[in-house]
């Protein structure tokens, strides 16, 4: 495992472009957000529409086992979901930060006057403390706002609708909730910054658009009152993507703009507004939330946000039954039972459902999960890991790739590097083929890059030291005959003579990465015409 971060030390500002730490020094926040705690999500517990948010969720448990249970339930999943062991281990995997998603209604004790609970509050304190102990930063998220700011199961609305924007009451709310955390935290360090809500206001109630930036004003107006430390966090309407509601830049120097990520391209061109909006406003930029994907897509997306200076954030750390996060909860025997009782089955005995839901909560703690690591490995790229071919770097020709010949293609992915990139003959015999379509989630299945005699692609990984690795690559010669080359960190690792069009795996062993390097790979035709479908980069165990 990597050592814990020095990177994280002071507050965090906005400069230019770039955040900074206390020390002066720019890095970018690396993280993963602590889904489903203090806002319990349904998806993630494999719930259909009638438990897809807390309080329908909480309505089962109290239906299931009674109000007093339902609180003992309750006051352990809080403990247990997120515990010290799960802080420590994101620390220890490399990350350096952490966002908390907040449901305003569990830090209230009536949901609509400004009364506001401390046994949920002290969850938040400690796990700031936790993080002040391991070195991660924080970022606070409002990701249900007083009335819902969605109108959507993400931010447990009660009817559906967007009642934040509807109801001056509960953004008077909203304000008062921000000037409270700002209090409470005006002088915690480890606190990034401020999230100020989560993915406002989707298309279908963009009718409310205009008025997300003054409430933001607002809530800004009332942090700086008592805080005028730390950082302030904008997110885009429609699940953070549209930005147009960022027209005029307001009179805030330490600001960061938020936007989020799911399952479209991981190509510059997905993301070319985002960057513009960071030149306009000279501000930095924060990918808050992405994830639900694949580990290929991972390793092409995270390494798009890399080689841009973008921070980020891996949605999301836990969840039940999984292979895409790190922490896959393991589901209870008669797991079944509680969904089908959601989707209007027969309620199950009191007793059993104590036994179920008192299983789930023991398989929450992180020793009882399942736990991923090539899923922390694809976003941290570090061996071992398996590289798709077309998520070479995105730092422009020159310096990610060079290619004799410049051509075009009509795949809408990459489209504008020049590179050629393929699909393979048998996806285009499949009844269902179409250019374009699924690409960001299936390339490592249907496509690949082929380069002629001089072209060369640069994939970087994160070696964690120089000792010896093995670098496989997936190749074949279309035309027959072709000769490639592998560099390491500008150095000759071995090349290979390829015959036939089938694919192959050439295998080159004992390839070292100089220490402290970015674990650079250039791969280049030396003769012949390369097809290269992916490559893999996996450390040498040596037998004791």
């Amino acid at each position: 495992m990597n050592k814990i971060s020095h990177e994280v030390e002071g507050f965090v500002k906005a400069e230019g472009r770039k955040i900074v730490n206390g020390a002066g020094q720019a890095f970018l926040l690396r993280g993963v957000g602590l889904g489903s705690w203090l806002l319990p999500e349904g998806y993630m517990w494999r719930f259909p529409v009638a438990g897809d948010r807390p309080r329908r969720i909480e309505k089962m448990v109290d239906e299931l086992i009674g109000e007093d249970k339902a609180k003992q339930f309750w006051d352990t999943y809080y403990d247990v979901y997120i515990a010290e062991d799960d802080i420590r281990r994101i620390a220890e995997e490399g990350f350096n930060s952490i966002r908390v998603p907040i449901n305003a209604r569990s830090l209230l004790k009536e949901e609509t006057k400004p009364i506001f609970d401390e046994q949920h509050l002290a969850l938040i304190d400690r796990v700031i403390d936790w993080c002040r102990t391991y070195r991660l930063y924080v970022v606070l998220d409002l990701h249900g706002a007083p009335g819902g700011q969605t109108g959507a199961n993400i931010d447990d609305s009660r009817n559906d609708q967007p009642e934040l924007f509807q109801d001056e009451a509960n953004k008077r709310l909203t304000v008062e909730m921000w000037r409270m955390l700002a209090e409470r935290y005006k002088d915690e360090w480890i606190v990034a910054g401020y999230d100020l809500l989560n993915e406002p206001l989707p298309e279908y109630f963009s009718m409310y658009n205009d008025q997300i930036m003054p409430l933001y004003l607002d809530i800004i107006r009332a942090i700086r009152e008592v805080d005028d430390k730390h950082m302030i966090i904008l997110e885009g309407a429609h699940w953070a993507t549209d930005w147009s509601i960022f027209k005029e830049k307001p009179d805030e120097n330490n600001l960061m703009l938020q936007f989020h990520k799911y399952w479209n391209n991981p190509d510059t061109a997905s993301i070319q507004k985002f960057l513009d909006k960071r030149d306009e406003w000279n501000v930095p930029i924060y990918m808050g939330e992405g994830g639900e994907n694949n580990i290929e897509w991972y390793i092409g997306g995270f390494r798009l946000y890399e080689d841009h200076d973008i921070s980020w954030n891996f949605w999301t750390w836990k969840k039940l039954e999984t292979i895409n996060s790190p922490c896959s909860v393991n589901q209870p025997e008669g797991w079944d039972k509680l969904v089908s009782y959601l989707e209007g089955g027969q309620k199950p005995e009191s007793g059993e459902a104590e036994r179920i839901l008192w299983t789930y909560l023991d398989n929450l703690r992180i020793e009882s999960c399942t736990y991923h690591t090539e899923v922390v490995n694809a976003l941290l790229f570090r061996p071992s890991v398996r590289i798709p071919a077309i998520f070479y770097g995105f730092h422009g020709a020159g310096v990610s790739y060079g290619v004799q010949q410049p051509i075009s293609h009509t795949l809408g992915f990459r489209s504008d590097d020049g590179t050629d990139i393929r699909f393979t003959d048998s996806q285009r015999d499949k009844p269902n083929f179409h250019p374009g379509r699924g690409l960001a989630w299936e390339a490592d299945e249907w496509l690949h890059v082929r380069l002629t005699k001089g072209d060369w692609l640069a994939y970087e990984v994160n070696a964690a030291s120089s000792a010896a690795h093995t670098v496989m690559l997936r190749v074949a010669a279309p035309e027959g005959q072709a000769t490639v080359e592998v560099e390491i960190d500008g150095k000759a690792a071995g090349r290979a003579e390829l015959t036939g069009s089938d694919w192959q795996t050439v295998a080159l062993s004992g390839c070292l990465f100089s220490e402290g390097s970015n674990g650079r790979i250039v791969v280049r035709s030396a003769d012949g015409q390369v097809a290269l479908e992916w490559l893999s980069v996996d450390p040498i165990t040596l037998q004791p």
